[in-house]
């Protein structure tokens, strides 16, 4: 096949695919995770069912292709928050802000029943997995110029900024998110010798 047509082709497959996230994601919105079908989502993404079912077997499976590229999506989001020529401790505090404005939308749009539902899938450990090396990377060398405590293991203390920035999902104001990254901070902070 020419290079033209097979651009063409991957276009319209990533268009298709996208209109079929998109409308699973609007639907469950609307109308909670169970009433979702195949002709629905079909129709809210203007295609045909048999197209649909081209690149998807099921509803659960757009569900899931919806939710890999919402993980994709966030992980960008804190890649692109660092600025590579800030120092580690500059680079880390807008990753954990960044994470942690990510979390308190995310609960506030997608909670409940489709975040449970989500979240118990084999997908999600991959994008926690390089999230937790991602920051455990910048504690890491943050830890080496000396700006963060030395006596807790690097992992533990990604672990702790993750787990203690999840209760951003919980809070209902913006300044209380930003609490909670200066606190979880705080936390990393060299000890007073």
């Amino acid at each position: 096949m020419p290079k033209l047509w097979t651009e063409t082709i991957d276009a319209h497959r990533a268009a298709v695919r996208d209109a079929a996230m998109d409308a699973m994601a609007a639907l469950v919105a609307k109308h909670g995770l169970v009433a979702v079908t195949m002709s629905q989502i079909a129709e809210q993404a203007g295609i045909g069912r048999a197209t649909l079912y081209k690149y998807f077997p099921d509803a659960q499976a757009v569900l899931t292709a919806w939710h890999e590229r919402q993980i994709a999506t966030h992980l960008d989001r804190l890649t692109a928050a660092v600025d590579p020529a800030a120092p580690a401790i500059a680079r880390l505090e807008a990753v954990l802000n960044t994470y942690a404005r990510l979390q308190h939308h995310s609960a506030r749009h997608h909670g409940g029943e489709l975040a449970a539902l989500l979240h118990r899938s084999e997908h999600v450990n991959h994008g926690q997995q390089r999230l937790r090396g991602f920051v455990q990377d910048l504690i890491a060398e943050a830890v080496r110029d000396g700006d963060l405590r030395d006596d807790v293991a690097t992992d533990e203390l990604a672990n702790y900024c993750l787990h203690a920035l999840t209760a951003a999902g919980t809070v209902t104001r913006p300044e209380a998110v930003q609490r909670l990254v200066a606190v979880t901070l705080a936390g990393l902070s060299t000890r007073p010798r």
